[in-house]
């Protein structure tokens, strides 16, 4: 059932990151009662939203005196709660952490936000592209004269908010079962992709690092280090940055006897990157897929999401899960004795309303006692 087995989580179900978090932790055993505005009697089959996957919909109107008892009754077994709302928006609902910490004391309460409980903007609307401005991720990702180019919302919302969030939770866990006390953790979506340019910073301290975009050697500057285009407008991704591996993409390219500018010569870059763009023209990605293979010259193809999920690398170490109604990633990291699984799908919200409930001890007395009482919506 996964390292996070019997570990119990309450979501009260936002957006992105808030989910997401709550997948990751399902997907590792844990016991998650996701609430949220929706139909008690829905269809249980299968919907799309795979960060819903792993825990039951129950419907819940927190606006609702007997939805917000719920939730509190719930978090005396509950180990951890995990909300997204605007600072102050749990609070006024009822189902703030010292509300719900008074029916637990050793009770998580993990807050998901974008800038943070407390500050200047906290109460501020915003979304993953908002944050990683703010934070400095954003800056410099993007080439040379180019303006800054989004990186999804990978950064914010799931590196730098749900990763942030899940090691929040996992790391008070362990504090609980020293202390016997919960805490709150404020995953703030600005701190965590910050933190994730920590490296960048570093270089910059350092001098290694111009304070400008596509000049570098992670940022498309650095011919060794980037995306080509191919004969099949397809693309390759280099990443010979040590000397053993430059040299051997030298010889896979058919250059090692060439006359070339040394590889960190930054004049030079410019010269050597359009030699090597001339060169991956000539053949199709999987032409030179095949011509790389097996070598450690740090190519590979660049696939799309739909043919990751198919690729025989991929299939091979079974990182995803395909079937006929699509592809969705497995669960990661892998554990050696307690592995983490797939179970059941993403729902319609509010399919799991008794099923849920009945998981946690209420009985269907109980269940048509708060569906009577308005809990439900």
């Amino acid at each position: 059932m996964g390292p996070l087995e019997g570990v119990k989580v309450i979501e009260l179900a936002g957006i992105g990151p808030g989910p997401y978090a709550c997948m990751l932790l399902a997907d590792l055993g844990a016991d998650v009662l996701r609430f949220e505005r929706g139909d008690p009697e829905a269809s249980d089959e299968p919907t799309w939203e795979i960060l819903n996957r792993g825990r039951p919909s129950v419907a819940l109107d927190l606006k609702s005196s007997a939805g917000r008892d719920l939730v509190l009754e719930l978090c005396a077994q509950a180990d951890v709660l995990v909300e997204g709302f605007r600072p102050g928006v749990a609070e006024r609902l009822g189902v703030g952490p010292e509300a719900c910490q008074h029916r637990n004391a050793r009770l998580v309460y993990a807050r998901m936000t974008g800038y943070g409980q407390e500050g200047p903007l906290a109460q501020r609307a915003g979304h993953d592209i908002n944050y990683v401005g703010v934070s400095g991720a954003l800056w410099p990702i993007g080439r040379a004269g180019e303006t800054p180019v989004p990186p999804l919302n990978l950064v914010g919302d799931f590196g730098g908010g749900s990763l942030f969030l899940v090691m929040g939770v996992l790391a008070a866990l362990v504090e609980t079962s020293r202390s016997g006390l919960g805490q709150v953790v404020d995953a703030a979506m600005v701190d965590g992709s910050a933190s994730l340019t920590s490296m960048l910073h570093s270089f910059l301290n350092a001098g290694f690092w111009q304070e400008e975009r596509g000049v570098n050697i992670l940022d498309s500057g650095a011919p060794f280090y980037d995306v080509y285009e191919t004969k099949d407008a397809r693309f390759v991704a280099v990443g010979a940055i040590e000397a053993p591996f430059y040299a051997a993409l030298l010889e896979g390219l058919g250059l090692a006897s060439a006359s070339l500018p040394a590889q960190f010569d930054r004049d030079q870059w410019a010269t050597l990157k359009q030699r090597f763009a001339d060169v991956f023209r000539t053949k199709t990605r999987d032409e030179w897929t095949k011509a790389f293979e097996g070598v450690d010259a740090c190519v590979t193809p660049v696939l799309s999401p739909r043919e990751a999920a198919r690729h025989r690398y991929n299939a091979e170490r079974h990182v995803f899960d395909v079937s006929k109604a699509g592809a969705q990633p497995q669960p990661a990291p892998r554990f050696s004795r307690t592995p983490g699984r797939l179970s059941r799908p993403p729902t319609a919200a509010g399919a799991g309303t008794r099923e849920g409930l009945a998981g946690w001890g209420l009985s269907q007395a109980r269940v048509d006692e708060l569906r009577d009482a308005g809990a439900f919506g």
